[in-house]
């Protein structure tokens, strides 16, 4: 990669015109350190901007809705890129599918949009699920892709006490140390936290979350769970506004980039 790519001025003088795909990505984060390109390590910004180049012969810098750690999964991440020329969408579609063989990374939907738009910076709302399988048997296909936990979970409780991080707070207790947000106040929309046999499935919205954020969350709420921390514990935390005071930081494995609203 050496640099964006940066369309040439028109002969008139004018504003070059911008070819801007919107994509929609699923990936499995196993394997990868994260979304973020880093030189000499698999990202998966890194494979679909060498996809990009092997189509269009240009190095193309693309940006998403949400970078996410490595070992976290994509249903339906949005990025965009900005090419050389204009083609059809299902064309950058295929082809990007192509060169992107045999990496467990997708697009889903590509859709031509105007320069306006912009995966990070246009995005209304951010959804996360983390995925629990709550059993003593060792996990098999769902291996990297789940978070098992053998001890008895107690799901409503989770639930309930969920509810005391919604709105508007100060998120430090659950904001990782090297996060670059220049605020640890953000706004939980909802949490929603249900068992479907064996899977407990915890379900979260914002317009936008701290680095580390949802596994912190989910870390202290297993804590609830397990019985070991209370409601009102999980409010002290809170309140504290002290990484010190975290409980636990859930694994990668079983958080997924659901979705982001424009």
């Amino acid at each position: 990669m050496t640099g964006k790519y940066i369309p040439p001025a028109k002969k008139d003088g004018t504003a070059p015109e911008i070819y801007r795909y919107k994509l929609t990505v699923e990936f499995n984060g196993s394997g990868f350190h994260g979304w973020q390109y880093q030189e000499n390590v698999p990202s998966i910004q890194g494979e679909i901007e060498k996809a990009i180049k092997a189509f269009c012969q240009s190095d193309v810098r693309i940006h998403c809705a949400g970078r996410t750690d490595a070992g976290v999964h994509g249903l339906a991440m949005t990025c965009h890129a900005d090419l050389p020329k204009e083609i059809e969408a299902f064309k950058v579609r295929e082809a990007l599918n192509f060169h992107l063989k045999p990496h467990p990374i997708v697009i889903l939907d590509c859709v031509k949009v105007d320069e306006n738009f912009h995966a990070r910076y246009s995005a209304l709302k951010r959804y996360y699920r983390y995925h629990i399988v709550n059993r003593p048997s060792p996990l098999s296909l769902r291996k990297g892709q789940a978070w098992q936990v053998r001890r008895a979970l107690d799901e409503k409780s989770m639930h309930d006490a969920a509810q005391v991080l919604v709105g508007l707070h100060d998120f430090t207790t659950f904001r990782s140390s090297r996060c670059q947000s220049d605020s640890p106040v953000k706004s939980i929309d909802e949490i929603n936290i249900w068992r479907e046999g064996d899977n407990i499935y915890i379900e979260t919205s914002a317009m936008s979350f701290l680095h580390h954020q949802v596994r912190s969350m989910v870390g202290c709420l297993y804590l609830v769970g397990t019985g070991r921390w209370s409601k009102n514990d999980l409010k002290a935390a809170l309140k504290a506004a002290d990484r010190k005071e975290l409980g636990y930081n859930a694994p990668p494995d079983g958080l997924y980039f659901v979705k982001a609203d424009y």
